[in-house]
Parts: structure tokens; sequence; C-alpha cells
């Protein structure tokens, strides 16, 4: 009985352990996440300029804003910018994964030479790449002996902008992808060699329905950090030439810390969030579809 009673209080107090423990990150999530979060929803229905009382104005920020020419054209800037960083920072790492696990010597190396862009500190990056795209001493043009503006240039600076995040994202995308990679059972490419499989076919046909779950995952969170960047645009071209590289989080920002206008901004941030939750929900629905083993 008392050897009972003494597993029920040990039982009792691991419980009161446990939540004791998880206090401290509760309550973070609470004052740092969960208060901020319903406090800049519900700015989003007032007009507000840090000094100002407020002023509600329902849902005259949200309408102002899908009336807007400007909203429509920033929104098309992220959502072109946000594709093609998935596409390339999903193609290019796979395809660097597959040769460096068949075919590379000197793997730990590469891999450790491609993961470094993406533990350097954005600014270090911004300022190299702002230096290799100079137009006037820019080590782009000196090679091959052009004389583009590259960021000054409003039909060319978001495509530079999207080079500069494929090639940060690069080494942590391919370390994903090798990790998919080495859970492959070398039996299988073993039978396809005897059945004849040329090496396209092979990788086509059972190399990317094995690491799908990989693709997938890469993909998705490719596709949320792209919806996200501001650093980047920020340090290289502050939305700039003529708006053409200015994206959604960049136009929070300046309308909340010069503009102050914090009520728009908050509802831009809320339109982004709604956005980047559809395309989530969307491609975990579809992902039944191509991924493998995956099911409802």
């Amino acid at each position: 009985m008392n050897r009972i009673c003494c597993n029920k209080s040990k039982i009792s107090f691991n419980n009161w352990l446990f939540y004791i423990l998880i206090l401290p990150s509760l309550l973070g999530c609470v004052l740092f996440i969960f208060v901020p979060s319903l406090f800049s929803f519900m700015l989003s229905f007032f007009n507000w300029n840090l000094i100002s009382d407020f002023k509600f104005v329902g849902f005259d920020n949200y309408i102002e804003l899908i009336g807007s020419k400007e909203f429509w054209f920033i929104l098309k800037n992220t959502i072109v910018y946000a594709v093609f960083t998935t596409i390339f920072a999903t193609i290019v790492p796979l395809i660097l994964a597959s040769v460096l696990y068949f075919k590379v010597i000197a793997k730990d190396l590469i891999k450790t030479v491609y993961f470094l862009p993406f533990i350097t500190p954005m600014i270090v990056i911004a300022m190299i790449w702002q230096w290799i795209f100079d137009p006037n001493i820019g080590f782009v043009n000196l090679l091959f002996k052009i004389h583009l503006k590259w960021l000054y240039d409003s039909h060319l600076a978001m495509w530079v902008l999207i080079f500069v995040s494929v090639w940060k994202l690069i080494g942590y995308n391919m370390i994903i992808f090798l990790s998919g990679f080495s859970s492959l059972n070398s039996q299988v490419y073993e039978a396809a060699k005897i059945d004849g499989a040329s090496p396209v076919k092979t990788f086509f046909l059972i190399t990317i329905p094995l690491i799908s779950p990989s693709i997938f995952f890469v993909i998705l969170i490719t596709t949320i950090s792209s919806f996200q960047v501001f650093d980047l645009i920020y340090l290289m071209t502050q939305g700039g030439p003529e708006n053409s590289t200015n994206i959604l989080v960049y136009w929070l920002y300046k309308n909340a810390f010069e503009y102050f206008n914090i009520g728009k901004a908050s509802a831009i941030a809320y339109i982004l969030f709604t956005l980047v939750l559809i395309l989530t929900i969307i491609q975990w629905k579809l992902r039944t579809k191509w991924v493998n083993n995956e099911t409802n």
C-alpha cells in the first residue's frame, strides 16, 4: 500500500515538474508571440501613427490596400521572388546533392564550402554581392566585359536578388537532400542497373520518388521563408529601383517605421499571413498526390 502511494506521489510530482519546466518557454510564447500577434491584429482595424489616439476604421485599411494598384504590384513582386527562389533553391541543391552522393570525393569538404553561405550573416553577403554587381567596379561586369547596372536596373534587380537568395540557400537545402539520400537502399539501384535503366531514368523514376519527403520539406520551408524575406531587400536595394524589388514585408516595414501608418502595416502583415497560410495548406493537401508514403 505504501509503495502504491509513493508511486502516485512520484507521478504527481513528475507532472508538476513538467509544467514547471515548460513554464518559462510558455510565458515567453504568450508574452512575445501570442499577445503581440493579437494586438497587431486589433491594430489592423485602427488608424494610429504611434502618437495620436486610436481611431477605429473597421476594414478600411484592408479595403484601401486591396483597392491600391501599388499593393497588387508589390504582391506580384513578392510572388515572383518567392516562386523563382523556391524553384531554383530546390532544383540546384537537389542536383548538387545527387552528384555529391553518387560521384564526388572529398564530400565533407565540399559540403562545408556550400554550407558556409547559409551561416554567413546577411549583411556580409549583401556587401559582397553589391560589390560583385557594382556597375563600375563590379567583378561580373569586369569578367564578362559588359556594362550592366544590375541592382540599378528595374528589369535586372529582382533577378539579382533571386540569384543571391538561391546561392545562400543552396548549402542548407543540399544537406537536407543528402540526409534523404543517406536513407536510400542501394539494392534498389542495383536492381535498376540489372534491368538496364539509364542513370537519367533511375534518377527520375527511383531517386526522386524515394526522396520526395525531403523535396516536400525543402519546398515548404523555402516558400515560407521567401515570402518573409526582408534583410536582403533592405540591405541591397531598399525596394528600388522604381519599386521593382519592393515586397510585402519591406513595404510593411516602410508603412510602420517610415510612414508611421501602423494600422495599414498590420493589415499588410495579416494579408501576408493569410496568403502564406493558404499556400501552406494547399501544399500540405497536395503532398498525398506525389510524396512517397504520405496519406491524409
